[in-house]
């Protein structure tokens, strides 16, 4: 069954944005950049996405695949995601304009339930913040992709804002940069029982 993964900055102490959005914070690495956009493209067949982050995708992500100024990495990363399937969860919008995407036709967790059993790769959740929470929320999630940035800033939108219940989790890769950022990934042991706390499965 296809796991959902939810991809976001972090600051230390939990906020993938300032009370604002604001992403002014975050620490530039190329080293992790390479590391997650490669992992991610092996890993997920399906992108989600909430309406204002998709809208930021097709804003940009189009141009920079046809930018053949960019480097290697962007323009192969951009030309993913425009051929990934993509699918938007918006109460708003009834069309999406971006190359290979769809409006989620049924509520969040229906729309999650059949794309599980669809064949194909993970399904990768960008945000926005709304829609991580929800998600989180619904208990939707089975692993946290995180970029965790050493920098606090005290209030914002909360990664793990939507759960009701403390949730346990298994590291199951980690890497420290050299800009200070440290890569992890956990998965919740509820959607992974054999995943202990303490292995490293990569």
């Amino acid at each position: 069954m296809r796991r959902v993964i939810v991809f976001v900055n972090s600051s230390v102490d939990g906020f993938m944005g300032s009370p604002t959005g604001d992403l002014g914070w975050l620490v530039h690495d190329d080293e992790m950049d390479h590391d997650f956009t490669t992992d991610l493209r092996r890993a997920a067949g399906t992108i989600l996405t909430g309406r204002v982050v998709f809208e930021s995708f097709a804003a940009v992500w189009p141009a920079r695949a046809a930018d053949r100024s960019g480097t290697p990495d962007l323009v192969e990363f951009a030309n993913w995601m425009l051929d990934t399937p993509k699918v938007v969860f918006s109460t708003g919008r009834t069309h999406a304009v971006m190359k290979n995407s769809r409006i989620a036709s049924q509520p969040i967790a229906d729309e999650v339930a059949r794309l599980r059993n669809e064949a194909g790769g993970d399904m990768v959740l960008f945000g926005g913040a709304r829609t991580v929470d929800a998600f989180v929320r619904l208990g939707l999630v089975d692993e946290f992709w995180l970029k965790v940035h050493p920098v606090a800033i005290g209030a914002g939108l909360s990664v793990f804002g939507g759960l009701s219940s403390p949730a346990d989790f298994g590291l199951v890769w980690q890497k420290v940069y050299a800009s200070g950022v440290i890569g992890v990934r956990y998965r919740r042991l509820s959607a992974e029982a054999d995943v202990p706390r303490s292995r490293y499965v990569e």
